[in-house]
């Protein structure tokens, strides 16, 4: 857990300058005279613990995608969380580890959208109501967590450019075995084409759909599903029993 990573600044106990106290983290001394040493439990500094790093995680995924992974720092990091470096040193020991903990959580949340969107009784659907089904969860997610694209298809970071692949190999996979259901005469490699067209062009307009908002954005994701309705429709043999 991130929560046990502890940088070089906080080893030293470097002074809060919002609050003049050492991190934003210290545990009061005791003042009820239970002779416990401490005010806090254990479980109420876990609690603690666990809102810091998802305020850093948040800070850290606005300062991402506005300046790129690369660009980003610890320091603009911490101040978008309004806290110290060197608390930010008490749960992160440098830039590769928020990324790789904030992307991690993000693509546990893609794996299990993609598994919402292709769901069996969506695949079942004729084209144009698949294509919604499929792609307007996947659309939505990245509308909402704008710095999945900004790490996934960014500089690559290290600690997360696997899982990363494996996601991409996966949905490649699932997008292959629809395809297979609609046009069973195809071969394994026209359907390995296809399949990565396909992506492709989702990806190439994902960028225009999320550099825009409202109907703009709206008029962006009909005109991906317009695409892919005309280059799919002249390959679909057969339309699978609902």
């Amino acid at each position: 857990m991130p929560g046990t990573r502890m940088g070089k600044n906080a080893e030293k106990g470097t002074e809060d300058p919002g609050t003049g106290t050492e991190g934003s983290e210290k545990v009061t001394a005791d003042t009820t005279g239970t002779g416990t040493g401490t005010t806090a439990t254990p479980r109420r500094r876990q609690a603690r613990g666990e809102r810091r790093i998802s305020q850093l995680l948040a800070a850290a995924a606005g300062v991402f995608c506005r300046t790129g992974y690369a660009s980003a720092s610890t320091n603009a990091i911490a101040r978008e969380a309004g806290v110290s470096p060197g608390t930010l040193y008490q749960y992160f020991p440098n830039k590769e580890a928020i990324a790789v903990e904030l992307g991690g959580q993000l693509l546990q949340r893609a794996h299990e959208t993609h598994g919402q969107a292709f769901r069996p009784e969506n695949l079942r659907r004729p084209l144009p109501e698949l294509l919604d089904a499929v792609l307007d969860p996947v659309i939505a997610f990245n509308c909402e967590n704008p710095a999945f694209w900004a790490l996934m298809h960014g500089t690559g970071v290290p600690g997360i450019a696997q899982e990363h692949e494996e996601l991409h190999v996966g949905l490649l996979a699932r997008i292959e075995a629809v395809l297979r259901d609609f046009c069973p005469e195809a071969s394994p490699r026209e359907l390995a084409h296809v399949s990565n067209m396909i992506l492709g062009i989702f990806k190439s307009s994902l960028d225009l759909i999320l550099a825009h908002e409202g109907e703009e954005r709206a008029a962006y994701t009909a005109e991906l599903k317009t695409v892919l309705l005309r280059y799919l429709e002249p390959m679909i043999t057969t339309t699978p029993p609902r």
